[in-house]
């Protein structure tokens, strides 16, 4: 497995090959990811511990709060930004393998 560390938390990518990867996203309670999309990656996630604030679209035009063992299904080209307001959140993600595609629309910590 390899810990990735980012400025929200960590990712644990257990699986990586040229047509799949697997990891675990760890964010941290009050962080969250950037606001963006995915040219070409396609990914899944689930919510293994804690509620994770699912916002989509600029705005966001919507937001959902998906609990442990819901999931979502994120297209390329779906603008999407994972939080963690209420506590520590985990999520099991599977994608396509492009894990550098993506394009940040904003960020907190100004990468």
């Amino acid at each position: 497995m390899r810990i990735v560390d980012k400025p929200w938390g960590h990712e644990e990518i257990w699986a990586e090959t040229d047509r799949y990867a697997g990891k675990f996203l760890v964010i941290l309670h009050g962080e969250m990811l950037s606001r963006q999309y995915h040219e070409r990656k396609e990914e899944t996630i689930c919510v293994v511990h804690g509620q994770l604030r699912l916002e989509l679209g600029r705005g966001p035009d919507q937001v959902l709060s998906l609990a442990p063992g819901e999931s979502y299904h994120v297209l390329p080209g779906v603008v999407h930004r994972f939080c963690a307001p209420d506590g520590d959140v985990r999520l099991a993600e599977v994608s396509t393998p492009e894990l550098d595609d993506v394009v940040r629309l904003a960020d907190k910590y100004t990468r």
